[in-house]
């Protein structure tokens, strides 16, 4: 415990080098090294500050996202009778309470867990295979469901017909099916292989894999069912409904907790793994936790609103670009409530205010997320130094 604690003193501005490794582990063996003084011991009490004025204003942020999220569309709801609604007050039109409760307050939240969940997942990620570009699904978690998706849609047949006719909670649970056979792939893979470098290997070819055998599927099918799963790639958060929603928070909760369970061991993940498995850290173990974490946030987030892309990869980013951090004790905190208020925000756009057209949530976040990821690489002239 007290070499995990001593990675979590690692510097707030600086990411973790061979150098900074070599001054820890001197400092573990009782040595003093030269470059000692440039650790400060834990979070300084600056640093705290400024850390809880940013969780402050994005708390804020989000509440403010969240209402109008929930005022503005097709019909645009004054901010009072939203208030009035959300706290079981009488509303001027009971049409307006019907379509808060019923609507938009359940699209509302799931634009919160899903902007959430995908940035948490996107961190772990980006952290286990210490690679900037790793997203939440480069695990192939997303072509997993969407490959269980595809042989309902496009091949369904008698054996699947159950699942055809339960609608929506079909379509769930094929992806459920799809994005659980390679989670369980995975996890078989990360307790043969040593290096999380050949585990991600293997996540793409995964991908790479189901993703042929979608374009097979769409190659024998009709044009009618190729478009309803096409509908269902755009991704949605209209979709889902209150008993949907229940489900989608506890599995995002379990993701949470893991998450948390973990962070101090996800400081020393990126020193590598080499290092880490020296400081007496089980890297199976720790990996294994990290899978399953983001293989709950991610796999029931695309479950039930489709695969959303861009939120994962961009979000840990802007977090550590604003915070100029790599502590994750910090960094998760952050990333939920940054993805949570890019995700309500990216959704107003996706209404279009005043229209009946609802463009497709995927469009826009890649639309916001590609800039960002851009104006990243340009500000740090290299991706590494982003990690």
């Amino acid at each position: 415990m007290n070499s995990i604690a001593t990675i979590n003193k690692l510097p707030e501005n600086e990411v973790p080098t061979v150098k900074a490794a070599q001054s820890v582990g001197s400092s573990l063996n009782g040595k003093k090294h030269p470059k000692d003084q440039h650790f400060p011991k834990g979070l300084l009490p600056d640093n705290r500050t400024r850390y809880f004025g940013f969780y402050l204003v994005m708390s804020a942020l989000v509440v403010l996202f969240f209402l109008l999220d929930i005022m503005y569309g097709t019909v645009s709801i004054p901010m009072k009778e939203v208030i009035h609604s959300l706290t079981g007050d009488s509303v001027q039109k009971e049409s307006w309470d019907f379509i808060i409760q019923e609507f938009r307050l359940p699209k509302a939240l799931t634009a919160i867990i899903a902007g959430a969940g995908l940035a948490l997942s996107g961190l772990l990620m980006q952290t286990l295979f210490r690679n900037p570009l790793a997203g939440p699904f480069v695990l192939g978690i997303s072509n997993g469901a969407s490959l269980g998706v595809a042989i309902l849609v496009m091949a369904g047949s008698v054996l699947l017909q159950p699942l055809l006719d339960m609608g929506e909670w079909g379509v769930v649970l094929a992806a459920v099916s799809g994005s659980a056979l390679v989670l369980l792939l995975v996890l078989l893979v990360s307790m043969k292989v040593k290096d999380s470098i050949s585990l991600l290997i293997v996540g793409m070819m995964v991908g790479s894999a189901t993703g042929a055998i979608v374009s097979v599927l769409q190659y024998f099918s009709d044009a009618e069912l190729i478009q309803a799963y096409l509908i269902w790639t755009f991704g949605s958060l209209a979709g889902v409904s209150w008993e949907q929603l229940q489900i989608l928070g506890f599995t995002t909760l379990l993701g949470l907790l893991l998450t948390f369970f973990v962070q101090k061991q996800l400081n020393t993940f990126l020193l590598g793994e080499q290092y880490a498995r020296g400081l007496g850290i089980s890297i199976k173990r720790y990996r294994i936790i990290v899978i399953v974490a983001t293989c709950l946030l991610a796999g029931s987030i695309t479950a039930f609103c489709g695969p959303v892309a861009f939120v994962g990869l961009a979000v840990p980013h802007i977090a550590r670009a604003t915070l100029q951090t790599s502590n994750h004790q910090v960094l998760i905190p952050s990333v939920i409530l940054i993805g949570a208020a890019l995700m309500l925000g990216c959704d107003m756009i996706a209404q279009l205010p005043g229209r009946q057209d609802t463009l497709p949530i995927n469009a826009v976040t890649a639309m916001l997320g590609s800039p960002v990821v851009i104006w990243v690489v340009i500000r740090s002239r290299t991706m590494k130094s982003s990690i």
